[in-house]
């Protein structure tokens, strides 16, 4: 089965949808540094920590999609730094990781032949590259709209 044009397009809009929340640019652009580790008042992360879950997220999904030696993380540890941003630049390397990888996943949608496939190295007939696509996009959404808490409780979110 080929993958209609018009589903990789709306597929590849979604991954960085802007139309129903703040996109990701919005959403981790002009954090300040000092705000960046710091984790408001009843609630379980700071921004560091939901950027590098975000981005390692995406990362091992990427990995899962295209490596046929892919190796499960273990969870949560895997996917949740604990600590601040380890040195100034952190963020911003954070950044750019989570935009490459997002556009490898924009390029693995155009290439890949059968989005409906199942993903040779999963584990059920679900693991789809279709669901993978909707998984990053789901998954983004969640973790951009709890950021923009996390930035209204820091009193850091444009507007406030």
């Amino acid at each position: 089965m080929t993958t209609p044009a018009a589903l990789r397009t709306q597929l590849k809009r979604v991954l960085d949808w802007g139309e129903a929340h703040a996109d990701f640019d919005k959403v981790v652009g002009s954090i300040p540094p000092d705000k960046r580790g710091a984790v408001p008042p009843g609630l379980p992360h700071s921004p560091w920590q939901i950027l590098e879950h975000l981005r390692i997220a995406l990362a091992d999904i990427y990995d899962f999609c295209v490596n046929p030696a892919y190796e499960e993380k273990t969870w949560p540890g895997d996917y949740w730094p604990q600590s601040a941003p380890p040195s100034p630049s952190a963020w911003d390397q954070s950044v750019a990781a989570y935009r490459h990888d997002l556009g490898r996943m924009r390029t693995l949608i155009d290439e890949q032949p059968d989005l409906f496939a199942r993903i040779p190295q999963g584990t059920n007939a679900q693991q789809t590259y279709l669901r993978a696509a909707l998984l990053v996009a789901d998954h983004s959404a969640y973790h951009l709209g709890q950021l923009v808490l996390v930035r209204r409780l820091l009193g850091i979110w444009p507007g406030q």
